[in-house]
């Protein structure tokens, strides 16, 4: 086949991928923001924040990639047209969002005296308790949006969730401005302020989600008949075999990044701080291949429903090639700008943490030379993923994800990080073995089980 094939198909995939990657990136923009505006704090804040958002992150990627199994699942009806078996998916992966929220919710709370066990210093984990509390809180309404959001994305209405995380966003800078400063009338609450804002913006996202999706047409036939009696278990059983595997392989990735950001937390202050500045400039490029994971999840689901397995594979593959563009691109922009970029976090004109802060900036670089290279793996490992769960194979990958980032990549960022001078950029070289790893192994899962289909399945 002629590299035409795949990149002809690039126009559609954007078109679908372009509102999830906004959504998602309004995600990553709240963390950004919290930062940023927290960061002009100081780095002890700055360091708070990081250790809180790390609890709460774990407990995000099971939720988050419990409620990805809704979409190959909505997507997969819609390729059949099949109202019933969408109803079905929308009703009971919601119901099972909203539990989940809850659980999470209450598992936060309870674990919350781990953070002063974890070698971590005193004043930093004081601080990020109270942030911790209302944050943990907000899993609750994000975890059903999700729900909403799996679903819409599933039927390839993109757009809502899109703006429901716009409005979020908006709302959020908003809220932190009036209550990590203390402006006008508000008090001054610092980054307890920061987690007011993130959680009013969740449910304001939430309500947005709900009150459009029941406003098109298109959804009306789903909304319809839904009542806790015809909830089924063996239905949500059926969800739940999908969903865990999805949930785990989000979680082992989440609590890799997660396990750096304690890492960096026992070098100290500065190096936490430096990992939670790269951590959310990685992350916001990264968004750009999950919205296309998501796209690759809708696209296969859709071809699978159709059996069309030869063009799934020729879907994919663009997608695939699309993502290691983009990533490619954003790699040269953190190579260029290494230096400039942990500089718009701290506050530099600060004279009191004037040498902190330089210092938190240099190491922040360090990792941005270290992040500029695995983004293209991490591109690749989060895209296949998307495709493999459009096949609905999850068991497999997530025992390759386990033993690339638990096997390989963990154990190498303890080694660099606590046993050689690499420090922070050591734990970072563990991140990116890991991802290498997942994505060179994930590929080849996903080329000998398309291959397979196709032989098994040819199309007359």
């Amino acid at each position: 086949m002629t590299l035409s094939i795949y990149t002809k198909e690039f126009s559609y995939n954007l078109r679908l991928a372009y509102p999830i990657i906004l959504g998602m990136l309004g995600h990553t923009v709240v963390g950004i923001v919290d930062n940023i505006m927290v960061g002009k704090l100081g780095p002890t804040e700055l360091a708070a924040v990081s250790l809180g958002n790390s609890f709460v992150f774990i407990a995000m990627s099971l939720g988050i990639g419990f409620s990805t199994a809704i979409t190959p699942l909505a997507a997969q009806a819609d390729g059949r047209k099949s109202v019933s078996d969408g109803r079905t998916a929308f009703h009971h992966g919601l119901y099972l969002c909203t539990i989940l929220g809850v659980v999470l919710f209450g598992v936060i709370f309870l674990s919350k005296p781990i953070i002063a066990f974890m070698g971590q210093p005193a004043n930093v984990v004081e601080l990020a308790k109270p942030y911790l509390d209302i944050v943990a809180f907000s899993l609750i309404p994000l975890i059903i949006f999700q729900g909403y959001k799996q679903f819409a994305d599933g039927m390839s209405e993109t757009k809502i969730s899109m703006w429901a995380t716009i409005l979020g966003n908006m709302v959020n800078v908003f809220l932190n401005y009036l209550f990590i400063y203390g402006i006008w009338i508000f008090p001054e609450l610092g980054i307890v302020g920061a987690a007011i804002g993130t959680i009013v913006s969740r449910f304001v996202m939430l309500a947005y989600m709900h009150f459009k999706m029941k406003k098109m047409v298109k959804f009306h036939p789903f909304f319809e008949g839904f009542s806790l009696s015809k909830i089924k278990k063996e239905v949500n059983r059926s969800i739940i075999r999908l969903a865990a595997p999805s949930a785990m392989q989000m979680f082992f990735e989440v609590g890799l990044f997660t396990g750096a950001i304690w890492l960096s937390g026992r070098l100290g202050i500065t190096n936490q701080a430096a990992n939670q500045i790269a951590l959310s400039l990685a992350s916001f490029t990264f968004m750009f291949a999950m919205g296309m994971s998501v796209a690759a999840t809708v696209r296969v689901g859709n071809q699978k429903g159709l059996a069309d397995y030869k063009q799934l594979r020729v879907v994919a593959l663009s997608i695939f090639l699309l993502a290691i563009l983009l990533e490619t691109v954003f790699a040269v922009v953190f190579i260029l700008f290494h230096q400039q970029l942990p500089a718009l976090f701290v506050d530099m004109h600060n004279m009191k943490d004037l040498a902190v802060n330089t210092e938190v900036v240099a190491i922040a670089a360090q990792l941005l030379l270290v992040a500029a290279v695995f983004q293209i793996s991490d591109g690749i490992q989060v895209v296949v993923l998307g495709a493999l769960r459009g096949l609905q194979d999850v068991k497999v990958p997530m025992y390759i994800t386990f033993i690339a980032y638990w096997v390989v990549g963990f154990p190498i960022s303890i080694y660099l990080g606590m046993y050689t001078d690499l420090k922070a950029a050591g734990i970072w070289i563990g991140l990116l073995a890991g991802l290498t790893t997942a994505a060179i192994f994930l590929y080849i899962r996903f080329n000998k089980l398309t291959k397979r289909l196709i032989l098994e399945n040819p199309k007359p």
